[in-house]
């Protein structure tokens, strides 16, 4: 059993240096605990998902101009999310908005290689199947 993810779970990426406040829009959403559920499709960079801080994805063209800068010397770089995808895999027996409700063992992929996970889903009573 997982738990669904809400407003505020904390997120944390592979490649990034500090968690992340998960951020979904409130119009025409599900409560759960108080909060609004996320579906797979609240993956949209700065919108739901927030910076980590910074990234050290080698696939990250501003990593890797960093990482040049500094003569080979893998350097971090300032951390704008790439998550072109949706949420994977998503709970497809419980839909929020239209879509399949993202639960706490969900990922969703940066296009730079690194993968955000659910370090806190926000909920702590409800449970999906």
């Amino acid at each position: 059993m997982s738990q669904p993810v809400v407003a505020g779970a904390q997120l944390t990426c592979s490649f990034g240096v500090a968690p992340a406040t998960l951020v979904v829009l409130p119009h025409a959403r599900v409560l759960i605990e108080g909060r609004p559920v996320a579906n797979i499709m609240d993956h949209i960079p700065l919108v739901n998902i927030p910076t980590f801080g910074m990234c050290s994805a080698p696939a990250n063209p501003a990593v890797a101009a960093a990482t040049a800068a500094a003569l080979g010397t893998p350097t971090p770089a300032p951390c704008v999310p790439a998550t072109a995808a949706p949420w994977m895999p998503g709970v497809p027996t419980v839909l929020a908005a239209g879509m399949p409700v993202v639960s706490n063992v969900c990922i969703c992929t940066c296009t730079w290689g690194g993968n955000v996970a659910v370090a806190m889903p926000g909920t702590v009573k409800e449970i999906v199947p």
